[in-house]
């Protein structure tokens, strides 16, 4: 089956956002796609917190997934949306992803686990725990594509969380992202192709790229990975669509080779042992 993925510049404003995707589910339906995987942020990405705190609403409120949900509902097809920045509980912010069927009825939803709280290289500093509320949960939901666990960005970093996935029967992982440009350099393609191989799973990943009008600068390089390791598809750095078969038969044929899933273990304590 065929899997969409958006790779795109979200600015400051949401109403142009949604414009964006609306367009992006039209046209992967219109290709025939089964699903489509939209990026990390998809509604609103801006660093400057008290501007983007007047955009940002609950989620019964947020018109960007209203938007969304029409356009899938009117399209028949399924939407990851990565994540949106919306209202929590005790004035806290979350970093949530949404799954949407063909009808406009979101399926399952995921709060992000993992916070990113770095300082880099080049000077850039980030510190998502001071507005966000890390999620709870692991998530994994049944799709047109098979069961698809879910995570967002800085997860990629925490093999742990798609051990959790796999061993629950994910055979797809969404790590839909807005990697900055060191880091994504750096470590995207090799852990994307890591956690893969380790899980035997297809993974997708949508990104952000480009220069955005809050200043940052994401990797881009919207990544699609089979239950092998090789990449089906790289989408540079332009903004835009791509397209790749997903066969789920390659799971089983993978895990039948390297029966990884079956040979996991739980790990006994640690001998230390001292010099």
């Amino acid at each position: 089956m065929k899997a969409a993925i958006l790779q795109m510049t979200s600015g400051i404003s949401p109403a142009a956002n949604a414009e964006i995707l609306v367009t992006a589910v039209r046209s992967a339906a219109e290709h025939g796609a089964a699903m489509l995987f939209t990026p990390e942020m998809s509604g609103l990405l801006d660093r400057d917190r008290a501007r983007a705190a007047q955009s940002i609403v609950r989620e019964e409120n947020d018109r960007v997934l209203g938007a969304v949900r029409e356009a899938a509902a009117k399209a028949g097809i399924w939407v990851h949306l990565g994540s949106l920045a919306l209202k929590g509980d005790a004035d806290r912010l979350v970093n949530r992803g949404f799954v949407i069927d063909g009808a406009g009825k979101i399926r399952a939803h995921y709060d992000k686990l993992h916070l990113f709280d770095v300082d880099l290289p080049n000077g850039e500093s980030w510190r998502e725990s001071a507005a966000y509320a890390g999620g709870e949960g692991a998530v994994v939901v049944d799709t047109p594509l098979g069961a698809l666990g879910l995570s967002i960005c800085y997860d990629l970093r925490f093999p742990d969380l798609f051990r959790a996935l796999s061993d629950a029967g994910a055979t797809i992982l969404s790590v839909p992202a807005a990697f900055t440009r060191p880091t994504g350099a750096a470590h995207w393609n090799i852990l994307l192709r890591a956690r893969a191989i380790e899980c035997a799973a297809f993974v997708i990943a949508a990104a952000q790229t480009g220069k955005h009008e809050d200043g940052r600068e994401t990797y881009g390089h919207s990544l699609a990975v089979d239950p092998w390791g090789d990449v089906l598809g790289d989408m540079g750095e332009s903004v835009g669509l791509g397209f790749v078969d997903v066969n789920p038969a390659k799971v089983l044929d993978v895990r039948q080779r390297i029966p990884v899933i079956a040979h996991r273990r739980s790990i006994p304590a640690v001998t230390v042992v001292p010099q």
